[in-house]
Order: structure tokens, then sequence, then C-alpha cells
């Protein structure tokens, strides 16, 4: 386990921002995880758990207590039942389950980030989820001082939200998670980038290899890269609706998709509808391509993008009456 001492939040989460982190514990065991949270109790200090930082905002007055980061990787296939380590870079795990022939995460290619944390929000994309495909995971229970297993059901997985994001927020440390996946493809219908990709390039093969690869295509064209610009992907999260507040929203003119997730609205085009598309406010830029995604262009502070955040909600809310919700989760 490496033990370091005051490091700038700015350089751990991709937004870029945030004061210094007392401590941060680099898990390279699982049996580090246990002297990690016996390090943080001896000093009487509160834990956080980081994976990448690409869905963490960090405050200016940075965190008086202990990061634990993992840094375990790996990953065993046992006929399509997959367990990634927690240290384990997500892309490289769909990486790996694409080149297999597996479907069921090719669709969440790019998303940045690590496979512990694919659960705490259960991150989605272009119709698949984390949940679709989980089964458990290793965990160690801070509460209780063991590790234990935890099943599907324990996690009341729904969008972006699991337990490890409200109920049980900074109690549990994701050591591994099993995933079951089939050789197989995507059906359609798929999301209306991914069907405008298949139809400009006459795609016929809905591999899990080449969804990853126009998946990457689209995210690559849409989206910066966290890892060389300052952004946290995906800022808001788009909104779901009932049936009857689809026909509602489709009656005053605002796109509903309609996928194997439910109906929704997506955020980024409330965002461009609201006239915010490539604004820059207050150091934050709106996303030239992108609505959805806010870029640290020149804010230096938390301040700065609390401001720009509630200009755009106030925006949005005004001319058609949603309110958006912030995905990234805060430090």
């Amino acid at each position: 386990m490496k033990i370091l001492e005051n490091v700038p939040l700015s350089e751990l989460t991709t937004m870029r921002l945030g004061g210094p982190a007392k401590y941060v514990l680099e898990i390279e065991t699982p049996t580090d995880v246990k002297s990690a949270y016996d390090f943080a109790k001896a000093k009487n200090l509160p834990t956080f758990v980081l994976g990448g930082g690409a869905n963490t905002i960090a405050h200016d007055e940075g965190f008086d207590g202990v990061i634990i980061k993992n840094t375990i990787k790996g990953i065993a296939d046992n006929n399509g039942t997959l367990t990634i380590m927690g240290g384990t870079v997500w892309d490289d795990a769909v990486e790996y389950a694409s080149s297999k022939g597996y479907t069921g995460i090719e669709a969440l290619s790019k998303i940045p980030g690590l496979a512990g944390a694919a659960p705490v929000q259960n991150i989605g994309a272009y119709g698949q989820e984390v949940a679709d495909t989980f089964i458990s995971a290793k965990v160690y229970d801070s509460k209780e001082d063991i590790f234990k297993t935890l099943e599907k059901s324990d996690f009341n997985f729904s969008y972006r939200h699991s337990i490890l994001n409200t109920t049980e927020k900074n109690r549990y440390f994701v050591i591994s998670i099993d995933l079951k996946l089939e050789k197989g493809e995507m059906h359609r219908p798929f999301y209306n980038s991914i069907e405008k990709y298949i139809s400009e390039h006459n795609e016929t093969d809905f591999s899990p290899q080449n969804i990853r690869k126009i998946v990457s295509i689209i995210r690559k064209n849409k989206l910066p890269d966290p890892t060389t610009t300052a952004s946290s992907g995906s800022f808001f999260k788009n909104i779901y609706l009932t049936d009857k507040e689809a026909a509602a929203a489709e009656a005053n003119n605002i796109p509903v998709y309609r996928g194997h997730d439910g109906l929704k609205i997506n955020s980024g085009w409330l965002i461009e509808a609201a006239g915010l598309k490539g604004k820059l406010l207050h150091g934050m830029r709106v996303h030239d391509a992108a609505a959805l995604v806010l870029v640290n262009e020149s804010a230096t502070s938390y301040s700065d993008l609390a401001a720009a955040r509630s200009e755009i909600i106030k925006a949005v809310k005004e001319k058609f009456g949603y309110t958006l919700e912030q995905e990234p989760i805060e430090l």
C-alpha cells in the first residue's frame, strides 16, 4: 500500500478542480483494503473511495481525510462470466469482452473510469447499463469490518443509481465485480446516433467488436477525452418519463427516445435548445459538439462550476419546465 500526503484533488479528478487531500492510499492487494480503513480509523479521519476521478467533483477546501484508490487490475473469464478487479480500467474490460464476442457491455465503450466504480452509478450508454449483466461484487464493508459478497439484488440498481451512491454511500470498497455475458449481438432499435452512423456508413455488422468500434468513433467525435481535456463527461442526467409525460413532451415538439431502457429526453438536447451550446459560463464551456458536457476552460474554483451549473439549470427550467440533475458525485 502506498501512502501519499497532501495530494491536490485537481490532479486526481478530470474536471481539474479541488484542494488537497490529506492522505491518498493506493491499494495494491485485497489485504491492503482493511489496512487502509484501519489507517483512517487510527487517525479518526473520514474515507472516500476514488476511481479514475471522471465522475467526481472536488471542492476548493479539499478533503481532510483519506482517499482510497484501487490499483488492483485483472480480468478472469469463466465461459463469459467475467471477474474484473476494481482497479482495472473499465474500457480495458469492454475491449476484452468485445474481442471475445461477448455482448452486454460493448455500448459502454470508452466510458472513463475504473471497473470498481461502474456499479456505483450504474454506468450506461446507448441502451446498455452495467446492471444488465451484473451478478455480484466482492467488497469490503467498512461498517462491519468484513469482506463480503453483495448480490445484484443488494444494489437496488436504477438509472444512474445504486446503494453505493445513495443509502450506503462510502460504506463499501469494491474489490471486484462479476458480470455474466453471452455470445451474440445487440438488437435494434439502436440509439439515434448509432442508427445514423449505421445508415451513413452502410454498416450491417452488429457484432460486439463492430458496435464497440462505432461507439468509440461516435464518442471520439462528440465527447472530449477527460485525460486531455478538463471535463467530467456527461454532466447532467437524462430525464426519464412516464407514458403520459412522454406524450406531453412530444406534443411540445420535444424529442423522446423510446428504447430498451424506457422513455427519456436527452438533456443535451434541452441545453442546446435553450441556446447554451458552445457558451462560456464562468470559465466552463458548454461543449460545442455535445451540450451535455461541460469543459473547464478557465474555471479555477468550485464556485465557478456551481455558477455555470445554476445558469444552465435555470435556463432549461424556464424554457421547458424540466429540472436538470447533476450526474457526477461530489467529494
